[in-house]
């Protein structure tokens, strides 16, 4: 962890805050997003985690990073989020857009057909095996901060274990 995250573990004030939210404010947004698909939540859940933060810093102990705590904290809310009979209900529309200036319709339209195929197959595996995928793919934590971020053992025999990700292909 970085020293200069030490000071605000004992005493949080508005001055630690604004440090902490400068430093991993946009990784919390970015795992949001990446979690729940939808711009406002992701807004809703880095609030929420901020607060929490402020809240309970005292509980702390420096087991991991920092930011490995704030992603797990994002995690877990997000996770919540997710739980209500609202999202449940809802449809996760495709946040992947075409870049191109003079791309042509056929283009773009094929390059959104494999984004959303791809998006299909990821957002089909399990929670804890998507959530390692983006955890390691974007965010290059190790296996052990990822284990750390999931609750799980570095050992386990699930989704993320020594060997790094399991992932059985599937047919087409």
């Amino acid at each position: 962890m970085d020293d200069s995250d030490w000071k605000y573990v004992e005493q949080m004030d508005t001055d630690g805050l604004q440090h902490l939210m400068s430093a991993y404010g946009q990784d919390i947004w970015n795992l949001a997003f990446l979690l729940t698909k939808r711009h406002h939540l992701a807004d809703d859940i880095t609030q929420d985690v901020f607060i929490k933060v402020y809240q309970s810093i005292h509980l702390f102990r420096g087991a991991s990073s920092m930011k490995t705590w704030l992603l797990s904290i994002t995690r877990n809310i997000a996770i919540n989020y997710l739980r209500t009979a609202f999202m449940r209900k809802v449809t996760l529309t495709s946040w992947i857009s075409t870049q191109g200036v003079n791309a042509s319709a056929e283009k773009e339209v094929l390059e959104q057909s494999v984004a959303e195929e791809i998006w299909r197959v990821v957002l089909e595996l399990p929670l804890k095996l998507r959530e390692a995928l983006i955890l390691h793919a974007k965010y290059e934590l190790s296996m052990k901060e990822i284990a750390s971020v999931l609750g799980v053992s570095s050992t386990s025999s699930g989704p993320v274990g020594p060997g790094g990700l399991w992932l059985q292909p599937q047919p087409l």
